[in-house]
């Protein structure tokens, strides 16, 4: 009986795996399809990447994206860490209050962050554009940067910064030189969180953009209903980046890691 259970939690989560994951590889391997076929692989070709590259409005896009991306990304790093270590040496009930305001963009759906950033702008009679993506953008993402920062703050010693003031450090020598190297991990997480986020949005992007501007994610709504196989290869392109994030989220902490622990063993020799 445990053997056909553990059987059935195996096909399970193989069913689900599949769902997630197939029309991924689906999208991947037809973007090297020799022909415009979505459904039958005919041969291996990079003539849809080739096209891609040589499209001046997918190429438009793809520089909005990776410089939207950057810019949300390294503003937020900046805000989010330096209001995660605000909220650290605050009293408790502000602490907390402002942790739940953090958590509300992060639960509230997309859409209505979007209407209300969309409805912002136009009271202020701001004309929508890059400028205003980039400010919605860089709002969005400062509470997932937030929110991977305080759990390696809270690790830290409260007296640590006392501490390297005593030792003859101004405030700012202590926070660069003994709070940032603590909580870089968490840094750097946020960062790539913060990255991922903003680099396949969609609706929030569509809300706040304005003519002449959009990322991939809107090129591609647009091109969609199109039989355009250079949208498998921009798609692919999509999945590489966030691939790619994902990886470093992971492996970078595993290395730094390791090595902390080889310095712990020198010492220790």
């Amino acid at each position: 009986m445990e053997h056909k259970t553990k059987l059935y939690e195996r096909i399970y989560v193989a069913v689900i795996l599949a769902f997630f994951y197939l029309p991924i590889l689906y999208v991947v391997l037809f973007s090297f399809n020799e022909s415009k076929s979505l459904s039958r692989f005919t041969g291996f070709s990079l003539q849809w990447y080739e096209k891609m590259f040589a499209d001046r409005m997918i190429m438009s896009a793809i520089g909005y994206t990776v410089l939207c991306a950057v810019i949300a990304t390294i503003v937020s790093t900046i805000v989010g860490t330096i209001t995660a270590i605000g909220l650290s040496k605050s009293n408790r009930i502000l602490r907390e209050t402002i942790t739940q305001v953090n958590n509300l963009p992060m639960l509230n759906p997309d859409i209505v962050t979007a209407i209300g950033f969309m409805l912002f702008f136009t009271s202020l009679k701001i004309k929508t554009g890059f400028v205003t993506m980039v400010l919605a953008h860089i709002a969005f993402c400062i509470p997932y940067v937030i929110l991977s920062v305080m759990p390696k703050l809270r690790t830290l010693d409260p007296n640590l910064a006392e501490a390297a003031m005593d030792l003859g450090c101004t405030p700012m020598q202590a926070l660069w030189k003994v709070i940032i190297p603590q909580i870089r991990p968490g840094i750097v997480s946020g960062a790539l969180v913060a990255f991922t986020m903003s680099f396949d949005d969609f609706v929030i992007s569509l809300f706040t953009t304005g003519p002449g501007v959009s990322n991939i994610s809107i090129y591609v709504y647009g091109a969609v209903k199109r039989v355009n196989p250079t949208i498998n290869a921009l798609s692919a392109i999509i999945v590489y980046v966030i691939t790619i994030v994902l990886i470093l989220m992971n492996v970078v902490p595993m290395i730094r890691e390791r090595k902390g622990k080889k310095n712990e063993k020198a010492v220790t020799l």
